[in-house]
């Protein structure tokens, strides 16, 4: 009898100890599996952040062309210089979103401006930076799809049963989507105006005009 009771013991204690060493090779594995996700997640976000700062830079370019010419709009440098500052302290994409909207707004003010100026919009410097400004704006609408996809594949992982498990074991958070603010975002066209991107926006507004 204690015999038996032994081996019946010794079974259980086995049968203990390789599932929890199935549960713990599973929880390497998948935690090896999340870093590597979330360090993607962080890469295509840093990305998207030199883009908009090398963004940021060339707006304020534009402010310095524009200043030469028209320094009494201080109202809208300083708008610029606040947006400017809020992308650098942004902690999260969604902040930094916002940040850029408002950027982007600025830089619509800026164009306005411009427009009473056709000697600046002629100027080499200003449709060099237009350039830059318009080949930055693709480059920016690339790494946010890059970044939004790259994020709603680690966050569906840390989602998932008994990925779930795991994650909140190990303090995975998910990932914040890049978003653009509720106000319409815009982007230079070839004739250096700022344009409605979101093609169903624009095209509300063309029916509109249409209906007018």
């Amino acid at each position: 009898m204690i015999n038996i009771s032994s081996t019946v013991v010794f079974r259980s204690l086995y049968s203990i100890a390789g599932i929890l060493l199935l549960a713990g090779l599973y929880i390497l594995k998948m935690y090896n599996h999340l870093v590597k996700l979330r360090n993607r997640v962080k890469t295509d976000y840093s990305d998207i952040d030199i883009q908009l700062h090398k963004r940021s830079s060339l707006i304020q370019n534009v402010v310095d062309l524009v200043r030469e010419y028209a320094k009494h709009e201080n109202s809208t440098f300083k708008e610029v210089a606040a947006a400017r500052s809020a992308l650098n302290t942004s902690k999260n994409a969604q902040e930094t979103a916002d940040a850029d909207n408002i950027l982007t707004q600025t830089l619509r003010s800026l164009m306005m401006v411009t427009e009473d100026y056709p000697e600046l919009k002629a100027s080499e410097n200003f449709q060099q930076v237009r350039s830059d400004l318009l080949r930055t704006e693709d480059e920016i609408a690339h790494y946010r799809e890059t970044y939004n996809a790259t994020a709603e594949r680690y966050n569906n992982q840390i989602q998932l049963f008994p990925n779930m498990l795991v994650a909140g074991l190990l303090s995975f958070e998910e990932a914040v989507l890049f978003k653009p603010s509720s106000s319409e975002p815009f982007v230079l066209d070839q004739s250096h105006k700022l344009v409605d991107s979101n093609p169903i926006s624009a095209k509300k507004k063309t029916t509109k005009k249409l209906q007018k």
